[in-house]
Formats: C-alpha cells, structure tokens, sequence
C-alpha cells in the first residue's frame, strides 16, 4: 500500500463549515422557508412550556396562570427573535427563555414576604412582580455592556483557544437535560432519539423534488411520530396505574394548557400589575443576566460557523449583547417569569438541517407570536411531552458542543500549555457545576449560604452554569501562561482579522444593518 501523502492526512483549517446547503443570507423557497420556520417553532416549545410549568405552581398559580405565563413568554420569545435577527447580530438565532435565571428566581420565591402569603393566586401576582422589577433593574447589564461597546472591550482579551471550552460546555454542559430526561419515559424518550438519528443522519440522502426531505425536517416527522405513539399510550390506558411522576413525563394530556388556554388574548406590558423592586432580589438577579450573557456569547459563535458566516465582529457581538438586554427588559415589563438568552438546541437545529439561513428564524419568530395570541392552538403544540425535546436534545447539544471544539483547530493543539488550558478548563467547567447542583439537592441550598442572599445568589448562580466557569478558567489561564509568546500557538494570527469589521471582507454581506441603518451606526 502506497504511503500517504501529508495533505492526505492533514486537513487545513477553514474559517466557515462546508456542507451547509444555505447560508446566513440565502434562502429556500418559500414553502420550505415556512416549514422550516415551523420546525423551529416547535423545538422552542420544549423550553418556553417547560421553564413556567416547573415555576409557575412554586409560585402559588395554577393551571390558568401557567397557560397565560407560556402564551406571554412565546409572545416575548417572538418579539426578542426578531429584533435580534434584524437589528442584532443578525445571525440566524432564536432567543428564547433562559434557565440561567432559577437561581435568583426560586431565591425570590423563598423570600419570607412572599412564601407567607396565605392565598395562592395573591402569592402567584405578587411574586410575578417581585420577578418583573429584578428583571427589568438587571437587564441594564446587558444593555450597558453592550451599547457602550464595554463588551466588546472585554471580547479582545478572547481567543480560539480561550473561546473553544466556552463554546463546546454550551452545548456539553447541558448534558443533564438529555438523556437523564429521556430515562424518564423511555418507551417514548429512545424511540425518538433512534428516529431522529435515522432520519437525519442514515436517510439524509433520500430526496423529494431535488430536496432531501427527511434530512431537512428529521425533527418535524420523528416529532409527529412520537406525539402520536405517546398519545395512543394515553389513550390507551398504558400509564392509568402508573406513578405520578411517569404519567407527567409519558402522557400527553397532563400539562392542562389546552383546556386552560383562551381562545385569543394579546399579551401586553404589566399585565400583571406594577413590579415590586427590591435592591437583593435585582442584584442576585445580576448574576443570571451576567451568565445569559456569556452563555449567548458563545451561541453566538456557534450560531455563525453553523450558518456559514464569519465569527461575529466585536462591535457586532456587542451590539447583539445590548439588544438582548432590551430582550430581558421586555421579558420583566411583559412578565414572562424568565430572562432570555440565545436557544441552544435552536442553533443545534442550524447544523441538524445544513439550512442557516436567517429568514428562517424570523419566519419561526413570527409563528411564536401568532399562536401565542391563538391560545387554544399553541396550547395543542405545547402539550408534547418535553421526554421527546430531551430525545432531541441529545443530538442538537451535542452538535453546538462539538462545534466548540472545532475551533480547536485554530490552535496548535500539539503545545502542553492548550493541552493544559483546554483541559483544566473543560473539566471544572463540568465538574464545579456538578457539584453546586450536588450540594444544592442534598442541603436545599446552594453552596453558598451567608447572611447575604444577593450574595449567595450571585454565586450559586455564576457556578452553576458550565460557560461560565468555562469562561473564567480558560480565559484567565489563556491570558496570564505565556500569553506573549504563544499568540500564534492561541491562534490570534487567524482571529485577530475578525475582530473589526473592517477585517474580513464578508462581514458586511453578513452583519451589516438592514434599511441602510449603518448610516447613523457606523461599524467600528
């Protein structure tokens, strides 16, 4: 056998991913554009269903408050995507509830003024409003950070080597709600996970007019599928004997949101009543808006290769953080009892599809606010067991993940000092979170338990997330061992052109604002 020769073995790094059949700003036909917009719609369902069914009965509501708080936070969810998509950072990204915010949230809810509330609908309204004024005073976080540029500031102290761990534990770090969520309803759970598998990845290649159908809407037709295995359990009688906790995992008739749903009703601003401001409760929520915001920032850089762009310019990844905190401004006026971030498994659905285009996401952005206001209908998508999303999960994570070590490829991963920084860092970014969410199961409390509850907030929160950690580890270890000898090593000599606008030229077909805005806001 012939020896190979080295370009046979090696392969050169690419700025932008291969194999994507559109691009960030190019798009199907309509027909397709529209139920690919669908698609995405129903995948934000699992997060935008699951965050108020777990807060919302915590909070002394029922099953009507609950319809209301997801038909609100759909209705936010919409809104936020579209200004993001066109005045943001213009990547293909849905921006969507956030699970960062628990921590200072469920802190909220324990607050000894509000858990003493007698009467469960009192508690609920009051509760909402305490969540609403932390929300509104903390998104200037993100609001100044980002329209000050201070973010874009602290962007230049990144590198491929620093951002790789960041990105991959956005999507690795969620590895709890995979497939721990899937062994809960395993009848339905792995079915759909070998399904969408197959699908996706085994009859890619099975085309319908020129179009690889199965490909393209793996997650519709395994979701379909498996909604209607599930409901014929249920209607079956399958689960009548079984324990409670299985019945809300496996049955499709236990979220109680199509019944409880009105017919139409608009969401608006304060429709909960005036927020209630409390200087901890805003600080502890500080911590949540900081981790929404790196946890974003690496989605946004994952977002872009899987949409075939270029890494987004500091001024671009800035301008996308300050319009995010207008998200979680709206998020605190309307009362959607969660912050926003960027959708993970949404931009896993990027790359599961080849199809990045940014018409896509706005087209699903216009299906969350229609059938947000269409309560009876969203309410019918809502009521898919989230053991199918957990199934989905499990390939669309993994995929943000692996997109994050991708970036690996920058980097002369032949250097002890990335094996060093990679590691340590990808490590405790999984294993310090793991044991914050160990601690916080056996003691009910996080930690850190002071006196000081903003305190204890603000740390619980910041440790809990995977980026975060990620974040601070490899950064600073990138930054402070032998930074100025290793920059080709880091791989600067590849980043540092995409860090102005002015770098690459393909940033301006790319991020450049629409009806000719860069006028008034001239690119840096």
């Amino acid at each position: 056998m012939a020896a190979s020769k080295p370009e046979e073995i090696s392969h050169p790094p690419m700025d932008q991913l291969q194999g994507l059949e559109y691009c960030i700003d190019s798009n199907p036909s309509w027909g397709e554009a529209v139920a690919l917009g669908f698609q995405h719609y129903i995948l934000a369902l699992g997060t935008a269903v699951m965050i108020p069914t777990f807060l919302v009965p915590l909070m002394g509501g029922n099953d009507e408050d609950k319809a209301k708080v997801v038909q609100t936070l759909l209705f936010v969810q919409g809104i936020n995507t579209l200004l993001q998509t066109l005045f943001g950072t213009r990547l293909p990204t849905v921006i969507g509830g956030s699970y960062a915010f628990m921590v200072p949230i469920i802190s909220i809810l324990h607050d000894s003024s509000l858990a003493g509330i007698v009467d469960p609908h009192a508690r609920f309204i009051n509760t909402m409003r305490a969540v609403q004024g932390a929300l509104i005073v903390a998104s200037s976080v993100q609001i100044i950070l980002g329209y000050s540029q201070l973010w874009a500031i602290c962007s230049r102290f990144f590198s491929p080597l620093g951002m790789a761990p960041v990105i991959a534990l956005v999507g690795f770090g969620l590895f709890d709600r995979g497939f721990p969520v899937v062994g809960r309803c395993v009848e339905i759970g792995v079915p759909m996970l070998i399904l969408f598998v197959g699908l996706s990845q085994y009859l890619k290649h099975f085309q319908m007019k020129q179009m690889p159908l199965l490909e393209r809407f793996a997650l519709l037709i395994s979701i379909t599928f498996i909604w209607a295995f599930a409901h014929l359990l249920t209607a079956s009688g399958a689960y009548r004997h079984r324990p409670q906790k299985t019945q809300i995992n496996c049955r499709t008739d236990k979220a109680n949101l199509i019944y409880k749903a009105p017919w139409i009703r608009v969401p608006y601003p304060l429709q909960w009543g005036a927020p209630s401001f409390d200087a901890g409760h805003a600080f502890g929520m500080m911590a949540a808006v900081l981790v929404s915001l790196i946890e974003s920032t690496g989605a946004y850089k994952a977002a872009a290769r899987l949409a075939s762009a270029t890494p987004p310019p500091a001024h671009v990844l800035s301008r996308g953080i300050g319009w995010q905190g207008i998200g979680i401004l709206l998020s605190g006026l309307f009362g959607t009892v969660s912050g926003c971030a960027v959708s993970i498994e949404n931009v896993g659905l990027l790359g599961s599809t080849r199809v990045g285009s940014r018409r896509i996401t706005q087209i699903s952005a216009g299906f969350m606010i229609f059938f947000s206001i269409l309560g009876k209908f969203g309410a019918l998508f809502a009521s898919i067991p989230f053991t199918i999303f957990a199934a989905a999960y499990c390939v669309l994570f993994g995929l943000v993940g692996s997109v994050g070590l991708s970036f690996l490829q920058f980097t002369n991963m032949n250097s002890m000092r990335n094996l060093f920084i990679t590691g340590v860092a990808m490590f405790l970014g999984l294993s310090i979170p793991e044991y914050f969410m160990e601690y916080t199961t056996s003691a009910l409390h996080g930690p850190a338990h002071t006196e000081a509850g903003w305190f204890n907030d603000f740390l619980n929160t910041v440790f809990s997330s995977s980026p975060t950690v990620a974040l601070i580890v490899a950064v600073f270890l990138d930054n402070t061992l032998d930074f100025k000898d290793s920059a080709r090593d880091r791989g600067m000599p590849w980043w540092a052109k995409f860090r102005t606008f002015k770098g690459d030229s393909r940033n301006e077909e790319f991020y450049t604002l629409p009806f000719n805005l860069n006028r008034f806001f001239p690119p840096s």
